[in-house]
């Protein structure tokens, strides 16, 4: 729902002088207030299985944070989103995650990945339209409930414009700058 800027801005204030209890994480998407649950093992395997397999095939050198705080326009174009990805991946030669700040603009990420959890449409959807207002160029989602794997690109209008999606099992292949095929056998 869209807010004049006066309370984006202080509901962006009030979010970023939260103080969470040690453990918890906060996101502010989209103009709603979302906890995400602590990740389960399989949750945690996943995204162990694509960053392993990201260092050593992908064709460019790859840097890699978990949970890396990444700020980003929302619908109206204000930078409200404040989104915790479970993966972001940036060329190393850009150095972006050292001394960058808890909360980091998104220029020069070059993939974000989440994991599905207790509440998949907010990765599904939410997160996806987060993502592509914010200009990253792939985001990847890996559907847990679905079994499926999905690699967004193109990102315009606020949304992704090309989408490959496989079934746990398949290889799905990577664009540039990884381009190589993910196995994804080991997610089943």
């Amino acid at each position: 729902m869209p807010r004049d800027p006066i309370t984006q801005r202080l509901l962006l204030d009030w979010f970023v002088d939260l103080d969470m209890p040690e453990g918890l994480r906060a996101e502010l998407v989209e103009g709603e207030f979302v906890v995400p649950p602590v990740p389960d093992g399989h949750h945690e395997h996943c995204i162990s299985r694509i960053v392993g397999q990201m260092h050593r095939q992908s064709q460019t050198d790859m840097q890699f944070s978990g949970n890396k705080g990444l700020k980003l326009r929302n619908a109206e174009g204000y930078p409200q989103d404040h989104v915790i990805p479970d993966g972001t991946c940036a060329p190393k030669e850009l150095r972006l995650f050292r001394g960058a700040d808890p909360w980091m603009p998104c220029e020069g990420v070059a993939v974000v990945l989440e994991v599905t959890s207790s509440k998949p449409q907010i990765d599904r959807e939410v997160k996806r339209r987060c993502y592509a207002r914010g200009g990253i160029p792939l985001y990847l989602l890996v559907d847990r409930e679905t079994s499926w794997i999905t690699l967004f690109g193109n990102p315009e209008s606020g949304d992704y414009q090309e989408l490959h999606a496989v079934a746990f099992g398949k290889p799905l292949a990577l664009h540039q700058p990884f381009a190589f095929d993910l196995d994804t056998t080991d997610f089943l």
